[in-house]
C-alpha cells in the first residue's frame, strides 16, 4: 500500500496499516489499484478475485470480482456522517435457476447485512443497490447457456478497525462466489485431488 509522508493524517496511516495487516481467506486475491482522486483527499483502492465453489454447479466457473475503496476526508462529509467511507462493488455470475428467483436482489442485500454484522465491524449510514442481469443468446450464439450476473454496490461509514471492514467485504465476496462460511480463526484446507 502507499507509503505515507508527513502530509498524510495519522488516522489514515493507521487505517492503511489495519488493511495491510488483515488476513483474508486464501481464495481472495487482492491487488492494489489507483484510487479515485476527486472524491476525498485520501483514498486507497483494492480489487479482488475469488474463484467460487467448484461443487456449486454451473455459473461458478467465472471468478467473483470486486472493488474496495476506503476514502478519508479529515474534515468529514455530511453524507458520510464521519471522516471515512467505504465504497464497494461485488460482481458474481450465478446459475440461471438462482437468477430467476424473484427475491435474488433482496437475498443478495442480506449478504451485505450479514457481512457487516460480523463481530468487530461497526458500520453506519449503509446504503447500496443490487442489480441482476440475465443474458440469453440467440441465433448463431443460441448454444450458449443463459447467464445471470448479480452486481452489489454498497457503501458505509466505518468505525474502528478498517481491517475488519475489509474482512467483511471479503466475506461478501466469498458468499457471492458460493463458498461456505468460514468461522473466525479457522483456516480452510486445500482440496484433495
Amino acid at each position: 500500500m502507499i507509503t505515507a509522508d508527513a502530509d498524510v493524517p495519522a488516522e489514515f496511516v493507521r487505517a492503511l496499516e489495519q488493511l495491510r495487516d488483515r488476513r483474508l481467506r486464501p481464495e481472495v486475491r487482492l491487488t492494489e489499484i489507483p484510487a479515485p482522486a476527486r472524491i476525498a483527499p485520501y483514498a486507497v483502492a483494492l480489487t479482488a478475485e475469488v474463484h467460487g465453489d467448484e461443487d456449486a454447479g454451473p455459473g461458478h466457473e467465472e471468478p467473483t470480482t470486486g472493488r474496495f475503496v476506503l476514502l478519508h476526508d479529515p474534515a468529514g462529509q455530511e453524507a458520510w456522517d464521519g471522516t471515512f467511507r467505504v465504497v464497494s462493488l461485488v460482481r458474481a455470475t450465478l446459475d440461471p435457476e438462482a437468477g430467476a428467483d424473484p427475491l435474488l436482489c433482496e437475498a443478495a442485500w442480506t449478504w451485505v447485512e450479514d457481512a457487516l454484522a460480523a463481530p468487530g465491524v461497526d458500520a453506519h449510514a449503509v446504503g447500496g443497490t443490487v442489480t441482476r442481469v440475465m443474458s440469453q443468446s440467440f441465433g448463431a450464439l443460441e448454444e450458449r447457456p443463459a447467464e445471470v450476473e448479480v452486481e452489489i454496490r454498497a457503501s458505509w461509514s466505518p468505525r474502528g478497525d478498517a481491517g475488519a471492514h475489509l474482512g467483511a467485504w471479503a466475506t461478501l465476496l466469498c458468499t457471492a462466489a458460493g463458498l461456505p462460511p468460514l468461522p473466525d480463526g479457522v483456516t480452510a484446507l486445500g482440496r484433495r485431488r
